[in-house]
Parts: structure tokens; C-alpha cells; sequence
């Protein structure tokens, strides 16, 4: 059977035989009692590398991003954001439903960038008829995009000097650290909390770990079983993660450098607009070859999220140099068969 090229998501990895490997060797213990010693080494760990007191291990980056916004606000306080990040489009608005907290989202620039101005015009007033602006989430990387350091910097600065908290979703945060030259400790420096996913273009199969000061954390750590998080021998789980951090960080190069690749072979076909930021590669085709070239694609073997006008492509762990090859071949059978 030829081999499926999955580029939706880098979701999608599998863990590898070195990685089970570590899950089955795994020390475990229940972790609700604290005790599971896989669980406690990798919220250490994950803490250290984003320069933070302590961390806590959690089942998804959307239940991260929440115990963020549970612990930071309180009922009837406001996040800000951007008007295209994961934390306000696809977590369910589970800060307003759960926690009675209001949001304000701010239209992004080129860059999914919040800008400086519109953040200082949205943090509202002493005033009884406004909620009370209490924190800034922001994403890196956006859509593939990395969000400039001096420019989330600023925005946390003037976030702090308005008596804000922020908070940074991570979820593809060694993304930007790798694409950046710099340390996640670098990245995460002016953010309050950070969550890191485990279980995107690392590898691991579950998991993200929150990341704040040793009293932040112990009120996520409530939070977290409140909401039904709590788990037992957790450390099967924690292995992976542990495994992830630290074999899977640097090879991040690899899935940009593919991600390079695809976008130049499929631009030298001359045929739509393509762009690639870190590990995403995004094509725009002509409305009426959306359908019968997703088919030819399928048809190939190749997997990919259809939507108009244009069309995101990932690669990971799981996507070969042969792959991309592969793919840009095919699709340009399909095109000069036309």
C-alpha cells in the first residue's frame, strides 16, 4: 500500500518507536496526589526551558489557554486578543461560558500582529458601565507567522504598565523559537504564563504543559481538576512529552526546511499564489480547479484541508524529504494534464 502524505495538521505525527518506547518504560504514579514522578519532571522541565517557576500538565492546549484565562480573571473581566487566534476562534468561547470572562478582540495586521495602538485604545477606563481589562493573550506562531519579539514585547509592556496580565498560547511556540534563532526562555520572558503544546510539531501523541509562577500554577492546578482534569498515572503520557522536549526541538528546521521546499516547487509550476511561514505552506488555486485538483490529490494519496480561496499545508515529523518531492510531482501531473 503506498504511503499516505497527511498535510492537514501537524496533529497528525505519530509517536515513534522511540517514543513508546519511553511510554512503556515509563515510572508512574497518580499524579493527583502528585506522585507521578514522569508528570513532575516533565512540568519541571517544560518550566525550566520557558524560564518560569512551575508548570502543570495538561490534557490540550485549549484547556491550557483556559486555565490561563481562569486564573488570570475573574467573572466579569475582559481578555483581549486578536481577532484571529486560537484562543477566541476555536476554543468555544470557553472563558465566557465557563468563566464569565468578556473578551475584546482586536483586527490583526499582515502579520496576525495586534498592533501597539489599537491595544492601548481597547484597555478600558476605571469606569462601572465597562468590564475590567485584566489580560492580553497573545499567539506565537500565528498562521505560521512569528510574531516579532520587540513587538510582543511592547505589547506587554504596555499591557503591565496598565496593570494587565498577559498570557502567551504557545502551541507552536519552538516553531518560533527555531525559525527565530532564539531561546523559548527569550520568547517567553515578557508573558505572565505561557501554555506549550506537546502534541503538535514536537510529536508527542497528548498534551500541553501551563506554565507561570509556583501560585499561578497551584490555582490551575485546582482549576484543572474542577474541570474534570485531574488524571492518575499520567506519566505514560509524560514520558512522550519528556521525549519530545528533548529530540524534538531542534529537527523543527527540518519540517520549515520542507515546508521551504513545497513552496518553491509548487510556485516554479507558475500557477497560484503560494506562501510558506515556519512549517505551513499556503496555496490559493483558481476557484475552478478547487475541486477536481483536491480530488486528483486524494486520488495520489496526498491528504490536505480544503477551503477557498486558499488552502493550508503542513509539514512534521511524519512528512519526508521524499514526501515533498512526491507531492510536487503529482501536483504538477495534475496541472499539465490540463
Amino acid at each position: 500500500m503506498n504511503k499516505s502524505i497527511d498535510y492537514r495538521s501537524d496533529t497528525l505525527t505519530q509517536p515513534t518507536a522511540e517514543m513508546r518506547e519511553c511510554m512503556a518504560q515509563a515510572t508512574v504514579g497518580d499524579d493527583v496526589y502528585g506522585e507521578d514522578p514522569s508528570v513532575n519532571q516533565l512540568e519541571q522541565t517544560a518550566a525550566q526551558l520557558l524560564g518560569k517557576q512551575a508548570g502543570l500538565f495538561v490534557s490540550s492546549g485549549t484547556q491550557g489557554n483556559l486555565l490561563a484565562m481562569l486564573g488570570h480573571c475573574q467573572r466579569g473581566d475582559e481578555y483581549i486578543s486578536g481577532d484571529v487566534y486560537h484562543v477566541y476562534l476555536s476554543e468555544a468561547r470557553g472563558a465566557s461560558v465557563l468563566g464569565g470572562i468578556a473578551s475584546t478582540v482586536l483586527a490583526t495586521g499582515d502579520q496576525f500582529e495586534v498592533p501597539v495602538e489599537s491595544l492601548r485604545q481597547a484597555i478600558k477606563p476605571d469606569n462601572i458601565h465597562y468590564p475590567i481589562s485584566r489580560l492580553l493573550c497573545l499567539e506565537n506562531t500565528v498562521h505560521g507567522r512569528v510574531q516579532s519579539q520587540s513587538h510582543l514585547q511592547a505589547l506587554c509592556d504596555l499591557a503591565h504598565d496598565a496593570g494587565l496580565l498577559t498570557h502567551l498560547d504557545g502551541a507552536r511556540l519552538m516553531n518560533a523559537a527555531i525559525a527565530e534563532g532564539i531561546s523559548a526562555t527569550e520568547i517567553s520572558a515578557p508573558f505572565d504564563s505561557i501554555s506549550l503544546c506537546l502534541s503538535k510539531g514536537l510529536g508527542a501523541p497528548v498534551g500541553s504543559v501551563l506554565c507561570g509562577t509556583n501560585e499561578f500554577i497551584d490555582k490551575a492546578r485546582r482549576n484543572r481538576k474542577l474541570l474534570g482534569g485531574g488524571t492518575r498515572q499520567a506519566g505514560v503520557l509524560a514520558a512522550c512529552g519528556l521525549y519530545a522536549l528533548e529530540h524534538n526541538i531542534e529537527r523543527l528546521a527540518d519540517d520549515h526546511s520542507n515546508a521551504e521546499r513545497l513552496a518553491k516547487g509548487l510556485a516554479s509550476l507558475q500557477v497560484m499564489p503560494i506562501e510558506q511561514h515556519t512549517n505551513m505552506v499556503f496555496i490559493s488555486p483558481p476557484a475552478e480547479h478547487v475541486a477536481p485538483m483536491c480530488e486528483h490529490l486524494r486520488g495520489s494519496g496526498i491528504s490536505m484541508t480544503v477551503d477557498t480561496p486558499t488552502m493550508r499545508m503542513v509539514t512534521h515529523l511524519d512528512i519526508s524529504s521524499d514526501d515533498i518531492g512526491k507531492t510536487i510531482g503529482i501536483f504538477k501531473d495534475y496541472f499539465t494534464s490540463l
